[in-house]
């Protein structure tokens, strides 16, 4: 793997991170506890990171700042447009998958 200038890396990983945000915006269909399920991620996931790393440079940013960051307009709305009420499979995968991390110890 070649060595990058620092500078030029974070300018790849950011315009890669915004390209996730951009696909995950044009996949409004995908549930954020599908995401869980699958990749034990979802875009609540990526406005706590967000928050984090901002908190890392100093800067101040809260919650619900970084969720609609991550969303494109404050969260409230975005669940109201979007989200769905999970179903009763998706929630037993999801429990299932927490449990199975529990038993690994990572959760």
């Amino acid at each position: 793997m070649q060595t990058l200038d620092p500078q030029v890396e974070t300018r790849i990983e950011a315009a890669a991170f915004r390209r996730l945000l951009r696909h995950l915006d044009e996949h409004k269909e995908v549930q954020n506890i599908e995401l869980m399920i699958l990749a034990d991620f979802c875009r609540n996931c990526l406005a706590k990171w967000m928050m984090a790393a901002a908190q890392e440079e100093g800067v101040t940013m809260d919650y619900d700042e970084a969720r609609e960051r991550i969303y494109g307009l404050p969260y409230d709305q975005w669940k109201d447009l979007h989200q769905q009420p999970a179903t009763p499979e998706q929630l037993a995968a999801f429990e299932a998958r927490q449990a199975a991390k529990k038993a690994k110890g990572e959760a």
